[in-house]
């Protein structure tokens, strides 16, 4: 009889779907091929079997093929899906230098995750371990290829999809694929939203399976039943592959189940299998022997664990030791004759078909699926297993309070806080469910309440996590003091990552001048967690004071955490306001104390770290910024503090875009991105696309609309909040819709994210908004207006009394130079202003004010004075990657320096192909120049051999030769 699973040699009316396969795997790795494909499509419909052919094909091009499956069971075993998958890899290679510790808990499962509870892993930042594990895929693609296939994706657990929306995001570089298969209808809505995304930007395939044509479906599998017969038996089966062999293979053994029934006649089964098709399925096993059912029944309960020594731990006969082996190996083998128990390579038993497994494990008892597990759990504890690994076993075999194996999830729940929060937050669910509530564990139960609205914060559950935080504080006494404020402040956190900074404003108010205040740690903590609140809705002046009280409460209680904090705060909040003086003063006092501490210090209060790079940042302080927010990141991420990355990504992103390095800076930003929608904030996913949105728009060409769209989708994800980077928001789109051509909108832009005062912005903010807003009246016609926002621009910039600000205002005053027609005037203003980017190493801002500034020294005959800064300007620009700028220097190149020399072969390349000459010429391979320029390793080769062919050389010497050559003539 033909398999039930549909894996017959001949794979019937799936001629389009590999058609389109093949192409994916032959143009593995080149410019505009998928990185991922999705195959979606109804239970049974085919979709192991199209991913098996799939496999098959690409290892007869020699590919490394890795294939994992999540399973229904396991939906709280972190990474199961990927660990799964990665058991197919020569284990030598998983344990060499060549692969990232990070990754163990992915490569090697729950059982490398022991110790995280207590610190003594390297790094709790599951972000960072997303990247090691694209890091190990993109090493294992290099060697061949590299085709990843996971199945029954919909019953993927959280960590797992968290992961897969990484690499959907962001591609593994190289001849990687990603292949998924999952249930339409079933899929969770951020798995099914993940690709989505992939599709929209072409990173991922879609291929929907619908039911087997009639012709091949009878043809193949049928042919030897009468015509009718076959034809009602495909009727029923809808098209369904496995249910069209089911029912075939029920009529071969003489109507055991006749055609007729359709595969929607009766309601799915918990799994989501048809019931008519789990009847098919479940008839199988009326003819097993007791025995036989029950090892059955422990290979569907035991999942990963199905090994013969659990299994014979765990099908419990009763015959004396040696037959007790003998009888199992008999039970197996029949069962594996029958095809209901397959063998995997790493020696595991499993069910023929997932939806078999998912059947017998809803009609196996359930106090014996209970004692399954219980025996499990108690042969890994026996073996060393850590709590992680184990807490599946315990938690399936629970049947009301036990005080052991609630300390067992708790201690998994820790281990796994950092990794796989969503996980840690469903094991401490199952503890409070079952935990009496009683006096006697009221305090207990209050901190494992506050340790899952902290595991679902981080988990991107921000209002359940508020809703449990809510009705914590609610229900806290006067004993619990510490715990309530521990509460309060997460809580207010969470509020802001809502967008609710009012609200958690009010909160921390009432709770600092409750009677009896707070003790002095909890005062520090509540008054900091004020201030930022306050920093979000600009209103930083209404708190100063409480700031002010906080740094005197943690001095004076010799709390040198909390006396950073606050003079980092106040820094911050100083800037923010323009109040330049004071914010430097904090700065000073901040970064020395900063300086002083240890790690282990400040990783109790990490966000200092935050509000002090920023403060630096914005005093034009690029290189402690940068300092500061490394050894935040670094903190942040050993320690697991998740909610800080985005702030400091978004840090570094801006102080590398400052500075002129466009790459890195968009790779921290791009980071910063992910953070913030996995933690699942609307109002920190704005903030870290508003730097994205600046980035690309210097890091593409001139007319790429990818800036401006990122723009828009800050001010969506901003929505009506009242924090002040929506504001910013709106201020991006002003900048870019400008680049873009439309001054109008970018106009309206900055009016509705300011006000017609623009005093809803911060003020450190002004003249750079200001500088656009002069621009913009120009363009639409307004030199009066844009006299007056010029001269206001100078005014602000004149009390912050800072470089960066001077020079905003110092273009915007020649930009009304040019428009007057004195281009001289205009091109000493432009100048100027470059001169005042320049001591900051604000080398962008430098370089957009010197191209701006060559123009009109052209215009005023100032040949010499132009080229030299164009050059300067169009050095700057290439070498910090800002493709803009750099096509703004081609656009206005003087045209002093076209007629100094003579026509070469090289002025035949393209903009590209003259980059990647250049880095030729500097000695890169191939692939370094790809890995550098964001492109594939096809696409160098490509331009390399136009590059050839229009300079007429034969090799990378030659060409190296070439460059050489024409760069002593240039100096000549």
């Amino acid at each position: 009889m033909p398999a039930l699973d549909g894996t017959a040699a001949t794979l019937v009316g799936r001629s389009g779907e590999l058609k389109r396969l093949d192409a994916v795997i032959g143009g593995l790795g080149r410019d505009g091929v998928p990185a991922v494909v999705d195959i979606a499509a109804d239970a049974g419909m085919g979709k192991s079997r199209l991913l098996g052919e799939l496999c098959a094909r690409a290892r007869q091009r020699g590919l490394t093929v890795l294939r994992g499956r999540a399973t229904e069971y396991e939906r709280h075993t972190p990474f199961q899906t990927f660990t799964d998958a990665f058991a197919d890899v020569d284990r030598a290679f998983l344990d060499s230098a060549d692969v990232p510790e990070a990754a163990a808990p992915v490569l090697h499962g729950a059982d490398r995750v022991q110790g995280a509870a207590s610190g003594t892993t390297g790094n709790r930042d599951r972000f960072g371990l997303y990247r090691a594990v694209a890091d190990v895929l993109t090493g294992l693609g290099e060697r061949s290829g590299l085709v990843v296939a996971l199945d029954d994706l919909h019953w993927a657990d959280p960590a797992s999809l968290e992961l897969l929306d990484h690499l959907v995001r962001h591609p593994v570089r190289g001849r990687v694929l990603l292949v998924v298969a999952r249930r339409g209808r079933q899929t969770p809505p951020s798995l099914a939203a993940a690709l989505t995304r992939g599709v929209d930007s072409g990173a991922v395939l879609p291929l929907a399976l619908g039911p087997l044509p009639e012709q091949d479906a009878i043809e193949t599998l049928a042919s030897d039943l009468p015509p009718g017969d076959a034809k009602e038996i495909y009727e029923s089966s809808e098209g369904n592959p496995l249910y069209l062999l089911s029912l075939l293979h029920a009529f071969r053994r003489g109507g055991a189940a006749s055609p007729g029934t359709t595969v929607r006649a009766h309601d799915d089964t918990a799994s989501g299998v048809p019931s008519g098709l789990g009847s098919l399925l479940l008839d199988e096993l009326t003819a097993l022997t007791a025995a036989q059912r029950r090892t059955v029944e422990a290979v569907a309960v035991l999942g990963d664990h199905a090994t013969p020594a659990m299994l014979s731990l765990t099908t419990a006969p009763t015959t004396a030791d040696e037959d007790e082996t003998e009888q199992l190996d008999d039970c197996v083998g029949a069962l594996a004759r029958r095809d209901l128990l397959r063998r995997g390579s790493d020696g595991r038993w499993t069910l023929r078909h997932p939806v078999l497994r998912a059947l017998v494990y809803e009609n196996t008892a359930e106090p014996r699926r209970a004692e399954i597990h219980r025996g499990a759990a108690d042969e890994l504890a026996r073996a060393g297993a850590s709590a992680a690994e184990r807490a599946h076993h315990v938690e399936r075999s629970l049947v009301g309070w036990d005080p052991v194996a609630a300390a067992v999830l708790s201690e998994a729940a820790a281990q796994l806080a950092h990794t796989a929060p969503a996980t840690a937050a469903h094991l401490l669910a199952v503890v409070l469910r079952l935990m009496p509530d009683t006096p006697d564990h009221a305090h207990r139960r209050g901190e494992l309440t506050l340790a899952r609205a902290r595991a679902l914060g981080v988990g991107g559950s921000l209002r359940e996590s508020r809703d449990l935080l809510h009705t914590l504080i609610s229900g806290s006494g006067e004993d619990d003091a510490s715990l309530r404020g521990d509460a309060i402040a997460l809580c207010a956190m969470m509020e802001r990552h809502l967008g609710h900074s009012p609200e958690a404003i009010a909160l921390l108010r009432r709770e600092l001048v409750r009677s009896p205040g707070p003790e002095p740690r909890q005062a520090v903590s509540l008054g900091l967690a004020l201030g930022v609140a306050a920093l979000n809705t600009v209103s930083y002046p209404d708190v100063r004071d409480t700031v002010g009280r906080t740094l005197e409460v943690a001095r004076s209680h010799g709390d040198l955490m909390g006396e950073l904090g606050a003079l980092a705060l106040g820094s911050l909040g100083e800037v923010y306001e323009g109040e330049t003086a004071a914010a430097r003063r904090f700065a000073d006092a901040a970064a020395g104390l900063a300086d002083s501490l240890t790690d282990p210090n400040l990783t109790e209060l990490c966000e200092s770290l935050v509000w002090l790079a920023w403060a630096e940042a914005l005093l034009e302080r690029y290189a402690d910024a940068e300092r500061h927010a490394d050894r935040g990141l670094d903190i942040a991420r050993r320690s697991g503090q998740v909610h800080v990355l985005p702030h400091l990504l978004s840090n570094k992103a801006f102080v590398r875009f400052t500075t002129c390095r466009l790459p890195s800076a968009l790779e921290s930003a791009e980071e910063a991105e992910s953070v913030a929608r996995a933690i699942g904030s609307s109002d920190l996913l704005a903030f870290t696309l508003c730097f994205k949105s600046l980035i690309l728009l210097l890091s593409h060409p001139l007319g790429d609309t990818r800036g401006l769209a990122t723009a828009e989708e800050a001010v969506a994800a901003a929505g009506a909040s009242g924090h002040w980077w929506a504001s910013l928001a709106g201020c991006m789109v002003g900048h870019t819709a400008l680049v873009s051509g439309d001054p109008h909108r970018a106009q309206d832009a900055l009016l509705t994210a300011g006000g017609p005062e623009l005093l809803g912005l911060q003020p450190s903010t002004r003249p750079g908004q200001l500088d656009t807003l002069v621009s913009t009246a120009l363009a639409t016609g307004n030199p009066e207006q844009a006299a007056r926002w010029a001269a206001r621009a100078v005014e602000e910039a004149d009390r912050m009394g800072l470089h960066g600000q001077r020079g905003a205002a110092l273009r915007a005053e020649a930009a009304l130079a040019q428009h007057h027609g004195d281009p001289r005037a205009a091109a000493h203003l432009f100048e100027r202003a470059a001169q005042a980017y320049a001591p900051s190493g604000a080398t962008v801002w430098e370089a957009y004010s010197l191209l701006l500034a060559t123009v009109q020294a052209q215009a005023a005959g100032d040949g010499p004075r132009a080229a030299a800064m164009w050059e300067r300007a169009r050095r700057l620009a290439d070498d910090g990657g800002a493709r803009l700028l750099s096509d703004l220097a081609a656009l206005v190149r003087p045209q002093a320096e076209e007629a100094s020399r003579a026509p070469t072969e090289l002025d035949q390349l393209t903009t590209r192909e003259r980059e990647i000459a250049e880095l030729v010429a500097e000695g890169l391979s191939n692939q370094a120049i790809a890995t550098k320029l964001y492109l594939s390793r096809r696409t160098v080769e490509t331009h390399l051999s136009a590059i050839y062919r229009k300079t007429s050389v034969p090799s990378r010497s030659a060409l190296a030769g070439l460059m050489a050559r024409e760069a002593l003539d240039r100096r000549a």
